[in-house]
């Protein structure tokens, strides 16, 4: 399990000379398809570049990036060796490849990376906790804590870092030490949800169940997507003898982590103690097929099945236990009761005999076995008179999520206050989770009747990510377009200009295809499709640019509100136009014209379910907390299931 590493990538990167002017597009390029989340297709921009200029570190470095994120950390790590070895001053490549290197294992090499970032950042706070982190792995505890020492003389206020100190004094076994540090944590910083879950495992480990279960309930109010903290709630809750409560923990963690060994183990148990022996088994079935010889759970399984009349599989789990522990008197007894109902006297009348012997001989010369009041077994404990005893791991360790500020930047839009995207023209059907839907506009089919089945455009909220396969195809059809456009003339010149820029749009390549639309409008100022493709695109290129700190957005926003309006001027009936412009509104906190356009494109299509998503939430905002969560609901039923966690947040207050 990971702990949480804080990782900042430096995204912007100056132009180096107009001598470089292609390699440099194509580097920005590739960073939009990064900012965008589509890595196999910035990758493709990135191994451009490389091409051109290897001796260039930003595209090996942007690449490795794009790597990370797709879990590629082999891949992404020597990307950064190469950028290091063209540029060894710039922090943010070390950072980049600790994190691969942590994601490997390898915390030896990423605690080098650290303190070589170190020498040229030494007051980023970051790289210090990321060290710490990686001493604590590598059980440095010494180091880990003349760290931190550091850390707190320097940002006293800083939670995270007593939080590690707490970790290091559980990991040393100073439970009073751990919990000063964890106090001192919560105090500077009550709403850390890693916090409150370490907090709780001590509490388990006192068996403190009140506490715990309280403690957990804080942390998985402020963390609700960690399957462990589940997990180990339900264990508190199994104690206070809250088995309903424990139940529904663990569906909720299996729903969460689907393979997480201890939730469906501990479920099977807890499902066996209330009678649903069907259904614990099933889950004794699943931990076998991740651990075949895990006897624990064998043998549970062989107790179900011997319960609910299968004996014959009863016995084939018995005996493979046996065969393992051929003196566990306990799976003896059972076997041979086995081999009774079977009508098999003599089989049973073997085991009876084993039993006897093997307690003779452990009266005769051994101890008798101590009866075990512990509730609980680690997971490594295979003393199989603790078969019926609920697991926990090993060592108990809060789950951390990494925290990443480059993601946050990238991530932005998918937090739960995020405005659902534009309707675009694209090549790509838009599809949903819930039934088809063909989105639909008369200018746009009218197109759509000139040109070949291949080339028609549809209009799309979410366009698919592309991968290498399909990025070669729009390659290809850019490249095969603008073979035609260099002799083309007309109506014709202006039909292929637009699906050029389309394909470009999907290639996140927005400057090429602003200079097609506009090329378009020029020759024909009427084409609603042309301004409503270039207001998208200015759009992606102002979002993007923003979250390099360049740009004028109140100026770009500008040219987008014209554009759309241009394009709702020659398309009056289209409720995706103003839908866009709502948006644009939106996110320029113009709030009551942004409702305003929302309204106008309910009018045309009262089933825009993202209208009635984006309105509901400017309603929040404006706190019309009643309307903001009508529009929700209305937008849940029509299929967007995101509003439904909105709704239950704003509901609370």
């Amino acid at each position: 399990m990971y702990r949480k590493i804080v990782f900042i990538i430096a995204m912007y990167v100056p132009l180096v000379g107009m001598a470089q002017f292609n390699t440099d597009r194509l580097v920005t390029i590739g960073r939009s398809a990064l900012y965008y989340e589509d890595y196999v297709l910035s990758i493709q921009y990135f191994n451009q570049a490389i091409s051109a200029k290897p001796h260039l570190y930003e595209p090996w470095y942007f690449r490795g990036v794009a790597k990370y994120y797709l879990d590629d950390y082999v891949g992404a790590e020597n990307d950064c060796t190469q950028a290091i070895e063209r540029n060894p001053y710039v922090v943010g490549i070390y950072e980049l490849r600790g994190l691969s290197r942590i994601r490997q294992n390898k915390f030896d090499e990423a605690a080098d990376d650290y303190i070589r970032a170190l020498k040229y950042s030494p007051d980023n706070q970051s790289l210090w906790h990321n060290r710490v982190l990686c001493r604590i792995q590598q059980k440095n505890f010494e180091q880990a804590h003349l760290d931190l020492d550091t850390m707190l003389a320097r940002w006293s206020k800083y939670a995270r870092g007593y939080s590690m100190r707490a970790e290091v004094y559980m990991l040393q076994k100073d439970t009073a030490r751990a919990v000063e540090a964890l106090d001192r944590s919560l105090e500077l910083d009550p709403y850390d949800g890693s916090t409150w879950a370490a907090a709780a495992v001590i509490s388990l480990s006192r068996s403190e169940w009140q506490e715990a279960e309280k403690r957990l309930d804080k942390a998985i109010h402020l963390v609700p997507n960690q399957a462990g903290n589940y997990i180990n709630r339900a264990l508190a809750r199994v104690n206070r003898n809250n088995l309903r409560g424990a139940m529904s923990d663990y569906d909720t963690a299996l729903d969460l982590d689907p393979n997480n060994f201890l939730g469906h183990y501990n479920r099977g148990l807890l499902r066996a103690q209330v009678g649903d022996d069907n259904r614990a088994i099933t889950d004794f079935d699943f931990v076998l097929g991740l651990e075949p010889d895990n006897m624990m759970a064998l043998f549970n399984r062989g107790l179900l099945l011997d319960k609910t009349g299968d004996l014959h599989g009863a016995i084939r789990d018995y005996s493979k236990v046996i065969d393992r522990y051929p003196n566990f008197w306990t799976g003896l007894h059972y076997r041979a009761g086995c081999y009774r109902r079977l009508g098999m006297p003599r089989q049973a009348e073997t085991d009876d005999f084993r039993i006897y012997k093997a307690r003779l001989y452990k009266s005769l010369y051994g101890k008798q076995p101590r009866l075990n009041k512990d509730q609980m077994r680690k997971r490594s404990d295979e003393d199989l008179d603790k078969y019926n005893q609920l697991v926990v791991a090993d060592e108990h360790e809060v789950e951390h999520e990494y925290e990443n500020d480059y993601r946050g930047r990238v991530q932005n839009r998918r937090v739960d206050m995020a405005f659902m995207p534009m309707y675009e023209l694209s090549y790509e059907q838009h599809r949903t989770e819930v039934k088809p839907f063909m989105a639909f506009d008369s200018q746009v089919e009218a197109f759509n009747s000139k040109v070949r089945m291949s080339d028609r455009l549809y209009i799309n909220c979410v366009p698919a990510k592309l991968d290498e396969r399909r990025s070669a195809v729009y390659f290809s059809r850019i490249d095969s377009l603008s073979s035609v456009l260099a002799h083309d003339s007309g109506e014709s010149r202006r039909s292929s200009l637009l699906r050029r820029a389309v394909a470009y749009s999907v290639i996140q390549n927005f400057e090429s295809a602003i200079e097609d639309l506009s090329a378009v409008i020029l020759a024909d100022s009427t084409s609603s499709m042309a301004y409503w493709q270039r207001a998208v695109c200015r759009s992606k290129m102002e979002t993007f640019e923003a979250s390099q700190g360049i740009g004028t957005s109140e100026i770009a926003s500008a040219t987008v509100i014209a554009d759309f309006s241009a394009a709702i001027r020659h398309n009056p009936r289209c409720a995706y136009l103003y839908y866009n412009r709502g948006n644009v509104y939106a996110s320029c906190k113009d709030y009551v014209n942004a409702i305003e356009d929302y309204n106008r494109a309910l009018v045309l299509d009262e089933n825009l379910a993202e209208a009635y998503y984006n309105r509901g939430l400017v309603c929040l905002k404006s706190d019309r907390l009643s309307e903001g969560i009508n529009d929700l609901s209305k937008a849940g039923e029509l299929g967007l299931y995101t509003a439904y966690s909105v709704i239950k947040k704003y509901s609370k207050k």
